[in-house]
């Protein structure tokens, strides 16, 4: 477990310290006259920080021990003193559930939205426009005879072209609203290191990077907001709205990125809205990370339905600072949110498992072999992915037309993803829906398109269907991460993984290819984020499978 007391930049401050006066409030929070705030430190209160500087862990401990104090009952206590202390002890779980509560709301908003936004592209329901494809057609017409669902077009091209119009709109709005959040990073010189002076009145500030708040997954931000550091505005209720509006039309694009990691953005943003109106988180950035932390593993807990995976992957991957009493009240965070989720039911069947398989077939000890193989490519895909994207950042971000215009790279990527997807059938829909396909056992499912073409006796089409889909989503997941739109790399992997492992599956006699791409989705997975025991959870949870954690665990393992 995680130590109570991290290592920080203590400190003492005083009055004349010029970091701690003159500065903006923590994250968002600025008096609107525009002047700055400045207090003592003798008693616990907490100065504001510096933007882009660190928080004192010191003080926000004395600040906690002041406040403790103030509360706890004297030996003859009155009613009112009981209430207080008791309502000091419970802030916390109360927060928590709150939190679990609110992130679940927008989750289901979110899911709804995408699959019906994504439907647009080859049609609309007749009873209601409203309605995406699963709500508007019984579950007995949706082998595509749906009286009720009509498509744009008849023709391929018509659809072909229909499809490539509306993923572009979709990319043009999801990166107009991120334009939103823009915001500009402070160059770093030697003037503005501890115990120089302000900026004097007509000095040129210098500035750095331009940042987009709602852009990427927001994992690696809120990672080194819970190390202590200052990222004004990145909590934002403006920050939150755009997050999940832009993941909403970024995913319904097509484009290879999913809206998984920008929910632990999203949670975090509520658990800061949330830790704001409580007392005890509201005045005191230690306590607030606290709430954050919390925050996180609601997120990915209704991402995946992974309640277990989602503490583990707040303690594991993003947390610096993780108490016992934090591990509680994520606990309590993330079962409030998946049991919130399950019972709001987005997906429409009524289960939390998002990808529920039932595989008839058992594997042996032979396929360890295979297994092993899936995590040594997969680790090989994570090395190259990082290498490849970096370079591309590298190279192509970095022409003046891009760099000065982050909506034309969308545009051109947007462009390439629907005229190279929408011709395989394996890869044309979102993320989830693709990884669902790939994970279909054809010995209970022979309606799928995937179980009809491996149920040919030539399948030489369906092979370069499967190779192709391979390496178009491997490429343009590389070239999309780092756009300028809310999106994470969780459901790209997954897809990537899955393909490959499918296709391995062919040669494999006797055993359905679902189960390698399952084993090939972790593996890949495990090589992009390097994640390890919590992986192992989500994709337990993610699948339904117990008897599948031994090859979890090998291949991530060899992939790690």
């Amino acid at each position: 477990m995680a130590a109570d007391n991290p290592t920080g930049g203590p400190g003492i401050v005083t009055e004349s310290t010029p970091l701690l006066r003159d500065q903006p409030t923590p994250f968002s929070r600025t008096p609107k006259d525009g002047r700055s705030v400045t207090a003592s430190t003798y008693d616990g209160d907490l100065l504001p920080y510096n933007s882009y500087s660190t928080i004192d862990w010191l003080q926000g401990l004395i600040k906690d021990s002041a406040r403790r104090s103030q509360v706890e009952p004297p030996p003859r206590h009155s009613i009112r003193m009981r209430v207080a202390t008791w309502w000091d002890l419970t802030q916390g779980w109360v927060a928590a559930f709150a939190v679990g509560i609110l992130t679940a709301g927008v989750a289901f908003a979110v899911d709804v939205s995408v699959e019906t936004v994504a439907d647009w592209k080859e049609g609309y329901c007749a009873r209601s426009i409203w309605l995406n494809r699963r709500a508007c057609c019984s579950v007995a017409e949706f082998d595509g005879s749906c009286s009720q669902w009509t498509p744009w077009a008849q023709g391929f091209s018509s659809r072909y072209a229909i499809y490539v119009g509306f993923a572009l709109l979709f990319g043009l709005i999801s990166v107009s609203l991120t334009m939103t959040t823009k915001a500009s990073m402070p160059a770093a010189n030697s003037n503005n290191s501890i115990g120089q002076g302000q900026p004097q009145k007509g000095d040129k500030v210098a500035t750095g990077k331009i940042l987009y708040l709602a852009s990427g997954s927001g994992i690696p931000e809120i990672k080194t907001i819970l190390s202590g550091f200052e990222i004004p505005h990145l909590l934002d209720l403006k920050v939150l709205v755009v997050k999940a509006v832009g993941a909403v039309f970024a995913v319904a694009t097509g484009m290879c990125l999913g809206k998984e990691g920008p929910f632990v953005h999203i949670s975090t943003c509520v658990g800061y809205l949330v830790g704001s109106l409580v007392p005890k988180y509201a005045g005191n950035e230690r306590k607030m990370r606290e709430m954050l932390a919390v925050a996180c593993s609601a997120g990915l807990s209704v991402a995946f339905g992974a309640p277990i995976g989602g503490v583990l992957f707040s303690y594991e991957e993003i947390s610096t600072y993780f108490p016992r009493r934090v591990l509680w009240r994520s606990y309590l965070c993330s079962l409030v949110a998946a049991a919130a989720l399950k019972e709001l039911d987005p997906a429409g069947t009524g289960q939390l498992v998002l990808f529920e398989t039932n595989y008839g077939v058992d594997y042996d000890v032979t396929h360890y072999v295979i297994f092993i193989f899936l995590g040594i490519c997969g680790g090989v895909f994570g090395g190259v992915f990082c290498q490849a994207n970096f370079a591309w950042s590298k190279s192509f971000r970095q022409l003046r037309l891009i760099k000065r215009s982050p909506v034309l790279e969308v545009f051109l990527v947007v462009l390439l993803t629907a005229l190279l997807q929408y011709p395989n059938q394996m890869i044309r829909d979102t993320g989830d829906i693709v990884m669902q396909r790939l994970l279909v056992d054809c010995n209970v499912v022979s309606e799928d398109w995937i179980c009809q073409q491996e149920a040919l006796d030539e399948k030489g089409g369906y092979y370069a269907w499967l190779i192709s889909g391979t390496f178009i989503k491997l490429i343009l997941t590389t070239i999309t991460f780092g756009c300028k739109v809310p999106s994470g790399i969780i459901i790209p992997a997954l897809d990537g993984g899955a393909l490959f492992g499918r296709m391995v599956g062919q040669l494999i006699p006797d055993i359905s290819p679902g189960i390698f791409a399952m084993v090939g989705s972790a593996a890949f997975l495990a090589g992009v984020s390097r994640m390890t025991v919590s992986l192992a959870v989500i994709m337990f949870e993610l699948t339904g499978e117990v008897k599948f954690i031994p090859p979890f665990m090998i291949a991530i393992l060899t992939a790690k």
